[in-house]
């Protein structure tokens, strides 16, 4: 079993950028597609951005295509998301999360999933 581990969270102001990573353990890396989700106050927790085993297929929300960027190395077990022009919508526990045999999309789908870490855009 995989265990995902975010960090790089903050408190930024609006237009500024951050880069959240999340460190895989006890597991093979590179065995799974990794995305990560976002709960903002109040509301459900959605999907912002996905990316495949190899990393040279990306899948992105509409609200964050264009300012967010994933990547991943494999080699050192990490995903990593990118964040610029920050927005305060963008104010939510974001969650890294694992799944083996497609991009995760949907929550229902997913295997396993980080603790999640803080972001807070002010305006």
């Amino acid at each position: 079993q995989v265990q995902l581990v975010e960090s790089g969270g903050g408190l930024v102001q609006a237009g500024a950028s951050l880069r959240l990573s999340c460190a895989a353990s006890r597991g093979t890396f590179s065995n799974y597609c990794m995305a990560w989700f976002r709960r903002a106050p109040g509301k459900e927790r959605e999907f912002v951005a996905g990316i495949n085993w190899s990393g040279d297929s990306t899948i992105y929300a509409e609200s964050v295509k264009g300012r967010f960027t994933i990547s991943r190395d494999n080699a050192k077990n990490t995903v990593y998301l990118q964040m610029n022009s920050l927005k305060p919508e963008d104010t939510a526990v974001y969650y890294c999360a694992a799944q083996t045999d497609v991009i995760p999309r949907s929550d229902y789908v997913v295997d396993y999933w980080g603790r999640g870490t803080q972001v807070t855009v002010s305006s």
